[in-house]
């Protein structure tokens, strides 16, 4: 009996063992988690499907999904954020990949030591710590084997980056410019970095840029802080989305509503700049007229919107610079009116004077034409006389004074 009872404990110790390195590897990935601060390195603001995806739920299932990122800052640790946000129900993947182009580094993304994973819905996971260096502006590959998708894809549609579906649906496309369930890549590992938002609509978007050429302003930027080692520790997310108002829903929820998520909730973000109106503005005459004091309270509406969200960003210790509404008379989409640029000009010279922003960006006094200030200068206008073309979104990031960002270490 007794030894019967020592060769039953013998027989349990390679499981105790196994479990005892589990229960290390779990706390070495906690441990590498909490090593450093986190900031973001790229991102995108998430979304529903809005009438022109062409992908159903059905397309998902089983399918690869290869896309591509582009890294703002470096460090020497990696995760990402599978996100589910806008899923009634789970979103199950047999395993995340990522690939550095760079270096042909290959890693398994993993989840509390997992590599299969159901991110609830309405819901997203983050990863567990990856031992990876990363080098800033680098090419970060991923690709989502799914098992199950949920019947509403989590998504951003103005990517400007090719992802590639592999689907056993057959009438699939095997190529689109979205990024799928993927709504943040962070690092950590590099002293006094930290991240700078770009809250915006198609402008910061990106519409009219290059696909797969990241030239949006916001690349730009991230280049630009990479070129100075004052501010090579600063990311750039760019949570900009095509169609996107301050007060209504017209793609994507407002700026108003996401701002918690897209906004405040980014790992260390310290900067912020808010560049939207453009879309509330112009949409009130597109269909028709309205009287003056329409126009008025608009203006007033969107002066009191702006200061909550600086009020909000100032709460948890963000820096906000106001970046002025840049012209689109000539605009096909708004044909705005003469009503219309008064209340940009209105606005304008609220951002530009108020106090309410601790800076200002005029990216208005950049793009616009010196002798038809109401529009912008033909050699930036990407051709529909409301986005700039890739000229001028570099004009745009190049104009950014990297004196804004000087107070990080303080």
């Amino acid at each position: 009996m007794k030894l019967r009872s020592i060769t039953r404990k013998a027989a349990l110790w390679p499981r105790f063992a196994c479990v005892g390195v589990m229960f290390a590897l779990a706390a070495t990935s906690i441990a590498a988690q909490h090593a450093q601060p986190w900031v973001a390195s790229w991102g995108s603001s998430q979304m529903a499907p809005w009438g022109t995806e062409p992908l159903t739920a059905k397309a998902f299932d089983g399918a690869m999904v290869h896309e591509r990122v582009r890294l703002s800052v470096g460090g020497d640790h990696l995760r990402i954020t599978v996100d589910n946000t806008f899923g009634a129900t789970p979103l199950v993947l047999r395993s995340v990949k990522l690939s550095l182009k760079q270096t042909g580094v290959e890693k398994t993304a993993m989840f509390a030591g997992s590599a299969a994973i159901e991110v609830p819905a309405g819901a997203k996971l983050i990863s567990d710590a990856m031992d990876v260096k990363v080098a800033a502006l680098s090419d970060l590959d991923v690709t989502l084997q799914i098992d199950k998708a949920p019947g509403v894809a989590t998504y951003h549609s103005g990517a400007r980056a090719t992802t590639t579906i592999d689907s056993p649906e057959p009438k699939a496309p095997k190529t689109l410019p979205r990024w799928y369930f993927l709504s943040a890549v962070e690092v950590s590992g590099q002293p006094a970095a930290a991240t700078v938002v770009a809250l915006g609509d198609s402008i910061t978007d990106g519409h009219g840029a290059t696909t797969d050429g990241n030239d949006r302003w916001t690349d730009v930027l991230a280049r630009k802080l990479q070129s100075s080692k004052s501010t090579s520790g600063l990311g750039v997310v760019n949570e900009g989305i095509g169609g996107n108002g301050i007060l209504r829903q017209f793609i994507g929820p407002s700026a108003l509503a996401r701002f918690d998520r897209d906004v405040l909730s980014i790992d260390g973000a310290k900067y912020l700049i808010f560049f939207e109106g453009i879309n509330d503005i112009g949409s009130l005459d597109r269909l028709e007229v309205h009287p003056q004091a329409d126009h008025d309270a608009l203006v007033a509406q969107l002066k009191l919107a702006m200061t909550q969200m600086v009020w909000r960003a100032h709460s948890h210790g963000l820096k906000v610079f106001g970046a002025t509404i840049t012209p689109f008379l000539g605009s096909d989409y708004y044909h705005p009116s003469v009503t219309t640029e008064g209340d940009r000009t209105k606005l304008n010279a609220w951002i530009r004077t108020s106090g309410v922003f601790d800076g200002v960006i005029d990216f208005d006094a950049v793009v616009r034409d010196p002798a038809h200030p109401d529009h912008m200068l033909p050699a930036y206008d990407g051709g529909d006389h409301l986005h700039p073309g890739p000229a001028g979104y570099k004009a745009m990031g190049e104009s950014i004074d990297l004196r804004l960002f000087e107070d990080r270490k303080k």
